[in-house]
């Protein structure tokens, strides 16, 4: 039985929305299944999806926390 893991920001893909929506989450979990039914012959039934969402100050990029990375590049 597969296992996926997607992890997210969670910031919203959308203005006004402040992390990743209900219907946005199930729209991952369909797909992942879907991919894994189509590539490995995974069924749906078998396939466990987990969506993690990642709060902004526990992630970085270019050695800075992301905040301080994109504030960085908005200056240049």
């Amino acid at each position: 039985m597969p296992i996926v893991t997607i992890q997210v920001t969670r910031e919203g893909s959308k203005p006004g929305n402040d992390s990743v929506t209900a219907e946005e989450k199930a729209q991952l979990i369909k797909g992942a299944s879907q991919l894994l039914l189509d590539v490995l012959n995974k069924p749906l039934e078998a396939t466990f999806v987990v969506i993690e969402e990642v709060e902004t100050e526990n992630w970085g990029w270019g050695g800075l926390p992301v905040e301080a990375y994109r504030k960085q590049r908005s200056q240049k």
